[in-house]
């Protein structure tokens, strides 16, 4: 097959691509070493700085990829790991999927670190936060455009170290710093099977370069669904499943809530959960070559964003809710992958990556107004207070909710219509987390803006619109989610006019080769098409109008904590008791055994040994030393005895 990656040999568009990632890293190398010493303005300049330079870049590199053909390419640098046959340059792999992850990473990340500027200006840290999250922006830009999958690791690894730093930021309160660790560990189980997945992808096509990898994969002789290639897909999956937050590895993204709000935007919009999409999408060929891999994605996929969906409806947590949503639209990106549908899952992404960070930035527009209360129970009536944080995060809630003409509304129906064709079951619950996620953020929206104030008098008195530094971001991104979604018009108002499929279409090139039938169009009547978006917008409106009439015309407010709720209610309540059950099944037996081993194992083994060799060398040590008399007839009478034994021993052994 005709070889479509080539590198370039242009030494200023390779020091372009090269700055995107290195600012970034300049800035957190800046902002960490003078955390203390440099004021505070110009910490957010430089942080913020190097970020809109990155993006700036980045725009710069599009429009000329585009202007030259769309023709991929990647940047030599040097030879970076060399191993017997194990060739692993530093390089980056600049195509159509990799240009969209830096404008989503560059652009969503500017607009956060500009919003963090008002947010955090306030703490101690100010300096230390700029400065993880510009390390965080570096570990993401190298996890996206690395042209192998060890680089691809280095910042799937990177973003996992600066999610734990941003996460336990307020180290002092210990339940932060629980979350980090919870955080960290999870991910570890997930990246064991990532590294697994490279070397099993080594040994199979003697390479961890895509280019190269992809092209042998389109040529692979051992057929569709071959050990070896479910084998591989399935590891790189545990590997998405746990930055990416499926089941059984999505615990810990709802506590990560403990971090700062725009930690959160950042961690849950456009960087860190969207990595293992990425990645899966990256490997399209081989996930082509193994459907039966793809089926467990979808049915994990559908699952999570069930589980995550219910327990979204009642928590009263403004960030809990926003982040089992986010485990929720996860799980709807990965049923679209399951269905193969690579486009409709990457739109997704950047659709929800607008108003995911508008909801997030507009929760810590509220918690920022009300002196840090997260509890929407104690909300109500803001809308007059905080105009514009309202109007912005009404906008999220639509997009979000499926509304046309909204960006939620064109990429959710098009990711719904390929799961029709795939399979009506799987459609079915996909349309009832739509119902789901319509009501929980409509509800979120009613309890936090309309009716009456439920907070105290202190709060009251302090409620106030948002500096523009951080309503600014807001607007932008409220834009976003507004005409985000005609990058996607579906086909029924028009042939060719879903932009992004058509953009995107190349990466697919070595699937079609490989498997045809993984990356056909989907083909609906126009009436089908009709219908299924009809319903996926009543769907959504019915569901609103629910949440409408239950906190707004009945002014029903969620009841306060130590109430007694019915079982169900308290199951969902409580998060199945997920938490609880992980404890029991699996921390608290680990947590025995390394007791025991302690005990066993390091005291009475490894302590033992030593220790007793120690004291049986002391002891001998002690009785030998009465031999050092200082009698000199005692000295001479054994050397006379050793040289008669060395002659004894020379004569009858010799």
């Amino acid at each position: 097959m005709q070889e479509i990656v080539m590198p370039i040999n242009n030494q200023g568009m390779a020091l372009l691509c090269l700055l995107v990632p290195l600012l970034p890293l300049a800035g957190f190398i800046i902002n960490g070493l003078g955390n203390r010493s440099i004021a505070k303005g110009l910490v957010s300049f430089i942080g913020s700085g190097t970020v809109l330079a990155s993006f700036l870049i980045t725009v710069y590199l599009f429009l000329d990829f585009t202007s030259n053909g769309s023709r991929a390419y990647t940047v030599d640098f040097y030879d970076w790991i060399s191993v017997g046959s194990m060739q692993i340059g530093f390089s980056f792999l600049i195509d159509q999927l990799t240009l969209l992850m830096m404008l989503m990473v560059t652009g969503i990340g500017f607009l956060i670190h500009l919003y963090s500027a008002g947010y955090m200006s306030h703490d101690e840290n100010f300096g230390k936060f700029f400065a993880f999250i510009n390390l965080f922006m570096f570990s993401m830009l190298l996890l996206v455009m690395g042209s192998n999958y060890v680089m691809m690791f280095v910042g799937w690894e990177g973003v996992g170290l600066c999610s734990y730093l941003l996460i336990g930021f307020w180290n002092k309160n210990t339940n932060y710093n629980n979350a980090a660790k919870k955080a960290f560990v999870m991910n570890r189980i997930g990246d064991l099977g990532f590294l697994l997945a490279i070397f099993l992808i080594f040994i199979t096509f003697g390479s961890v370069s895509f280019p190269q990898v992809f092209s042998e994969a389109a040529q692979y002789t051992g057929g569709i669904d071959s050990g070896v290639m479910i084998a591989i897909t399935l590891l790189l999956f545990v590997g998405a499943m746990g930055k990416s937050a499926q089941i059984p590895l999505f615990t810990w993204l709802p506590d990560a809530m403990a971090g700062p709000t725009p930690v959160s935007a950042l961690i849950h919009a456009a960087t860190m959960v969207t990595a293992g999409i990425y990645m899966v999408l990256r490997s399209n060929v081989l996930y082509a070559l193994a459907p039966t891999t793809m089926e467990v994605i979808a049915i994990v996929g559908v699952a999570t964003a069930l589980v995550a969906a219910t327990i979204g409806l009642a928590q009263n947590d403004i960030k809990k809710v926003l982040a089992y949503s986010t485990v929720s639209q996860l799980g709807y990106m990965f049923l679209a992958l399951g269905v193969m549908a690579f486009t409709s899952s990457i739109f997704h992404v950047l659709t929800h990556a607008f108003f995911k960070a508008l909801l997030f930035l507009g929760a810590g527009s509220v918690i920022h107004a009300m002196s840090n209360e997260q509890d929407i129970r104690h909300m109500g009536g803001l809308r007059k207070y905080l105009p514009i944080t309202f109007v912005t995060f009404l906008i999220g809630t639509l997009a979000i909710s499926g509304i046309p003409p909204f960006a939620g509304f064109f990429s959710k129906d098009e990711l719904l219509a390929h799961v029709w064709v795939h399979s009506k079951l799987l459609w079915g619950l996909g349309v009832l987390v739509s119902f789901m996620t319509s009501f929980y953020m409509f509800r979120l929206l009613f309890l936090t803006f309309f009716g009456t104030f439920r907070g105290t008098e202190v709060q009251k008195s302090h409620l106030h619109e948002s500096p523009m530094s951080m309503t600014l971001p807001l607007i932008v991104l409220a834009i976003l989610s507004t005409i985000g979604g005609f990058l996607g018009i579906p086909p029924i108002f028009g042939e060719n006019m879903h932009v992004l499929q058509n953009y995107l279409a190349p990466i697919y090139q070595f699937a079609s080769v490989a498997n045809p039938a993984a990356v056909e169009p989907m083909h609906l009547d126009h009436s089908t098409e009709w219908l299924l978006m009809g319903i996926s917008v009543v769907v959504a409106l019915v569901a609103a109008g629910i949440a409408y009439t239950t906190y707004v015309s009945k002014n029903t407010v969620p009841a306060p904590e130590g109430t007694k709720l019915s079982p169900l209610h308290n199951l969902v309540y409580n998060k199945y008791y997920i938490d609880e059950i992980y404890d029991t099944v699996v921390v608290k037996p680990v947590m025995w055994m390394s007791a025991t081993f302690h005990r066993v194992v390091d005291l009475l083994v490894v302590d033992g040994i030593v220790n007793g060799l120690g004291k049986l060398v002391t002891h001998f040590s002690r009785t030998l030393r009465h031999v050092q008399s200082g009698a000199i007839g005692f000295y001479l009478m054994v050397m006379v005895l050793s040289i008669v034994l060395i002659i004894f021993l020379n004569f009858f052994i010799g």
